[in-house]
């Protein structure tokens, strides 16, 4: 991106410090596995699956920022697409031996909300000493992740670092093996290197050559077009309405998922900036946000539906807002907040549109954005998915 773009721009990414919650530890020697089997006949087109595999090392600080405030128009910008995808993304963190952690592993998901949660505990830290365990995180991402089966899914992995892999491990599986399994696998694989690093450099572009992706550089900061809107204190607000809308049920197990649905959009109401909220709006009321915003068990798509009868609900599997009413009662409340949802989500697409062109246009008169993380994540995916039947047809990306 043009350095005017960010000498004007309005907000800017700063770095973290400490770690983030464990998820899954790996340790112990890997040892390869067979690919998986892709199931005959298998067709459904319109999913995509993207994991970041990323270093969170000290030095990337400015990214793992840029990543939080970004992942939602990055969302966006898959959502883009005109069969209106379902989409998944998971991730998996990085350092060294030595540090806190070698690998964190988040599975991938369509609910969002969860995995941007576990996002937010990430601090850069660690590092310092040269190579990093990339080996073992390439590895992780192609193994360790609930990939689809489906060979019209586009599956792609964005490997986001600033420092070459330890080739001197003998125990790890080299990243040319795992890639072999990578494009056994359909799994396409790109590369964003952070900062000038000449050995980064070099190994980067082997692996995106041999995992059939693309590379490209960023400055150390993440290069993400930084820029705020008027409209995003309306939007963040009528979000969080939009959230409120939400009646879970289902039995005690099923309660407990929600309850960490809920506690993660809490998280991210409380933690996350009004730019990052907005963003997540404008995601949410896509079609594709669609399964983000409600999760799975939410009383009032399934009944508005016509999924779930609701005379056919076990009373002690209804929401406690509404257990007591009559069934009577309980559609009224039912009916008026799918009614109140359809009002926050024609309001929200309305301000997002117009957050939309503003920023385009701000971004226009800055002197555009063709260097950006944005437009580099933007223009590889739209080449990538358009060979498994998803087209974009937005000159450029969500900001």
């Amino acid at each position: 991106m043009k350095s005017k773009l960010f000498a004007l721009a309005l907000f800017v990414f700063t770095a973290g410090t400490v770690v983030m919650y464990p998820l899954t530890q790996s340790h112990g020697t890997v040892a390869t596995v067979d690919p998986l089997p892709i199931p005959p006949g298998a067709t459904q087109a319109g999913k995509i699956e993207v994991v970041f595999v990323l270093d969170t090392t000290g030095s990337m600080g400015g990214l793992i920022q840029a990543a939080k405030e970004k992942i939602w128009s990055i969302a966006s910008t898959l959502a883009s697409a005109q069969s209106a995808p379902e989409i998944k993304m998971g991730l998996v963190a990085y350092r060294d031996r030595g540090d806190a952690y070698v690998t964190r592993v988040v599975d991938l998901s369509s609910d969002l909300d969860s995995m941007y949660a576990t996002l937010m505990d990430f601090r850069a830290a660690g590092g310092g000493d040269g190579p990093e365990s990339v080996n073992r995180a390439l590895y992780e991402g192609v193994h360790e992740m609930s990939w689809s089966h489906d060979p019209n899914t586009y599956r792609v992995v964005f490997l986001v670092g600033d420092a070459p892999p330890h080739m001197d491990y003998q125990d790890d599986v080299k990243y040319p093996q795992t890639l072999a399994v990578a494009k056994q696998r359909g799994i396409v694989i790109n590369t964003i290197q952070c900062g000038r690093n000449a050995h980064t450099l070099q190994t980067w572009k082997r692996v995106a050559q041999l995992g059939a992706g693309r590379y490209f550089q960023v400055e150390q900061s993440g290069s993400a077009v930084a820029l705020i809107s008027p409209f995003d204190e309306k939007l963040s607000e009528l979000s969080r309405k939009l959230d409120d809308t939400r009646l879970y049920y289902g039995s005690a197990e099923a309660k407990v998922k929600h309850d960490n649905k809920v506690e993660a959009t809490e998280k991210l109401h409380a933690t996350s900036s009004i730019s990052t909220r907005a963003r997540r709006a404008a995601f949410n009321v896509s079609p594709s946000g669609a399964v983000n915003l409600a999760g799975e068990g939410d009383l009032v798509e399934d009944v508005t539906s016509g999924r779930v009868d609701l005379s056919g609900i076990a009373r002690d599997h209804l929401p406690a807002s509404i257990h007591d009413l009559s069934e009577a009662e309980q559609n009224a409340v039912i009916t008026e907040t799918a009614a109140r949802r359809n009002e926050l989500k024609g309001e929200i697409q309305e301000l997002a549109q117009r957050r939309s062109a503003y920023l385009e246009k701000q971004v226009k008169q800055l002197g555009g954005a063709e260097d950006s993380l944005d437009t580099q994540i933007y223009h590889t995916v739209r080449e990538q998915a358009s060979k498994l039947g998803l087209e974009y047809d937005a000159a450029a990306p969500a900001y």
